[in-house]
């Protein structure tokens, strides 16, 4: 008789090969994705750095750089609005070709997300001896999934620089006490204002030398540029700063801070200024106070992240390619998710890893990717309106509270694992 067909091993969990063919599978799926979300975002062509290469041409030819103008469909007139520091930075690259300037804008963010990514993800895969390259790669591309990367990239902006900036400083030489810790968040203050509010952390940490740093190194920028471009220094610090219609419509729905949804309710009218400063105040306080109890715990991560949403809320506008904080928020809730393995803690981890699945799924889907809102302003009377147009600042006032704090000790032996070279 013919020896009956033997059949192949079964692909088990202990089958070294047959996990990584799960983990190939998960990764070429993932990279199958990108490509669909960032299709909508390719109508941006890059909008924000030709406004920026545009100004450098228009300044360069001996015209006020803060009179640069540039008409918008969504939101009226754009003008440049950064610092003049950023406008020193920015300068050489309007010598180049705006080709080759796209690609270095382009590159530069992309190796931005890695390194970041790399910063928050390692300590995780250390403490919890989660597979290396996998866990990475998939972070990495969770990451350029979601719709303030994407953001980011097709309208060339330069947010990964600062978050490289912050994050050097305050998950590194703030911790180690290095004695140039604070000048990475001095410099992203003086290149785009809002990473300010991480001076603000320092104070609340009462981490004096840093905040010292950090505000002498912001100062030092600023006055370099007021020595080379006096006059445009001068308008933009006493006139423009303060002026918000210049960066657009405050109640775009792109526009994800407290001021924007209160714009959404008052709209075409302002909101009362007092109502908002006091909405903002009581944010403010919560948040900061949170975050100086995580730092005081040695959660530097969570501090951080914490006053990164607090700083999103607060600003008068914050686009949604501003919002990186979700970033880390969702590495703190799947850390803490991960940590709860006691039988008594199934109703927490149950709770944290929930919601992070429902902030990387809001925040890959997007506020403004999928959502065809143009120039109209959709009243927020009706619930669903409201949350649909208010998401990113819902989920952050739910993240200031819910955001986990986790143990010094825990947080120092995975630091341990991936710290930067001296």
């Amino acid at each position: 008789m013919p020896a009956e067909p033997v059949a192949p091993p079964a692909v088990t969990d202990d089958d070294p090969g047959g996990r990584t063919v799960r983990r190939l599978v998960a990764v070429v799926a993932l990279i199958a994705v990108l490509p669909a979300l960032y299709l909508p975002g390719l109508v941006h062509n890059f909008f924000d750095l030709k406004i920026y290469m545009s100004a450098m041409d228009w300044w360069r030819v001996g015209h006020p750089l803060y009179d640069y103008v540039q008409p918008d469909r969504v939101q009226g007139e754009l003008y440049f609005t950064y610092p003049p520091f950023s406008a020193l930075l920015l300068w050489p690259f309007g010598l180049l070709k705006l080709g080759t300037t796209v690609t270095i804008f382009t590159v530069l963010t992309v190796l931005a997300v890695v390194l970041t990514t790399r910063w928050l993800v390692m300590p995780v895969i250390a403490r919890h001896n989660l597979p290396r390259t996998f866990t990475l790669c998939v972070a990495v591309l969770l990451v350029l999934a979601v719709e303030s990367t994407r953001e980011t990239l097709t309208f060339g902006q330069i947010n990964m620089l600062l978050v490289v900036l912050i994050l050097a400083d305050l998950l590194f030489a703030v911790p180690q006490a290095r004695r140039w810790a604070g000048v990475g968040i001095g410099l992203a203050t003086a290149l785009k204002l809002f990473p300010g509010i991480f001076i603000v952390y320092l104070l609340a940490t009462r981490r004096w030398r840093a905040a010292v740093v950090a505000s002498a190194t912001a100062a030092a920028a600023t006055l370099l540029a007021a020595a080379i471009a006096p006059s445009d220094s001068w308008r933009f610090w006493t006139h423009e700063l303060w002026d918000t219609d210049r960066v657009g419509r405050t109640d775009y729905v792109g526009n994800q801070s407290l001021f924007g949804l209160l714009s959404r309710f008052t709209a075409p009218e302002k909101p009362e200024r007092l109502l908002w400063l006091l909405v903002v105040a009581v944010v403010a306080v919560y948040g900061l106070w949170r975050a100086a109890r995580a730092a005081r715990a040695g959660d530097a991560l969570t501090g951080l992240t914490l006053t990164g949403l607090v700083g999103s809320l607060a600003s008068p506008i914050t686009w949604t390619h501003h919002i990186y904080w979700f970033v880390p928020a969702v590495v703190l809730l799947v850390d803490a998710a991960l940590s709860a393995d006691r039988p008594d803690e199934a109703r927490r981890r149950r709770w944290l890893a929930g919601l992070a699945l429902v902030t990387t799924a809001v925040i890959i889907y997007g506020m403004v990717t999928f959502q065809k809102w143009g120039t109209a302003v959709v009243r927020t009377g009706d619930p669903v309106d409201f949350v649909l147009q208010n998401g990113y600042v819902l989920l952050s006032l739910l993240l200031l509270a819910a955001l986990p704090v986790r143990s010094k000790h825990s947080e120092e032996k995975s630091h341990q694992m991936d710290r930067p070279p001296h």
